[in-house]
């Protein structure tokens, strides 16, 4: 039974292991069509959006279940979500040389970010048929 235990955990480590790897592929796949900025913009933003949607739909339905749900939060969206790069890319690119570059690039990743939970949170609601979250729908997010 041990051995059991120990081989699920195992095959979850080795899931979030690939989902890192997809993740961090597919940000450097974007940041090769896009120019830096926009690029971690928009994997940030809709890395924002696929979370908040992963969190709220194991509020309202449940459906996902929590390996699958370890695997796409823990593994694919925080490789492909980067806080690294855009502190970095902040602080470098627009550095306090160009405070107005600065304060956009912030305020476009923090808002947008917050914003996309926001549309994602309504779109689990409709898709749960617009009930609010019950104990019974596996309200546990990872």
């Amino acid at each position: 039974m041990v051995d059991d235990h120990l081989l699920a955990r195992l095959e979850t480590l080795a899931l979030i292991a690939i989902g890192g790897f997809a993740g961090v592929n597919l940000r450097f796949f974007a940041i090769e069509l896009v120019p830096e900025i926009p690029a971690i913009l928009l994997v940030n933003v809709l890395g924002s959006f696929a979370l908040g949607f992963l969190v709220y739909e194991a509020q309202y339905t449940g459906l996902v279940d929590r390996t699958s749900r370890i695997v796409f939060t823990t593994g694919f969206l925080s490789s492909l979500t980067t806080y690294s790069t855009f502190a970095v890319q902040t602080a470098v690119t627009a550095g306090p040389s160009e405070p107005v570059l600065l304060i956009t690039i912030v305020a476009a990743n923090y808002g947008l970010g917050f914003a996309s939970v926001l549309a994602s949170r309504s779109v689990a609601r409709r898709i749960a048929g617009g009930v609010e979250p019950s104990a019974s729908a596996g309200g546990e997010t990872a």
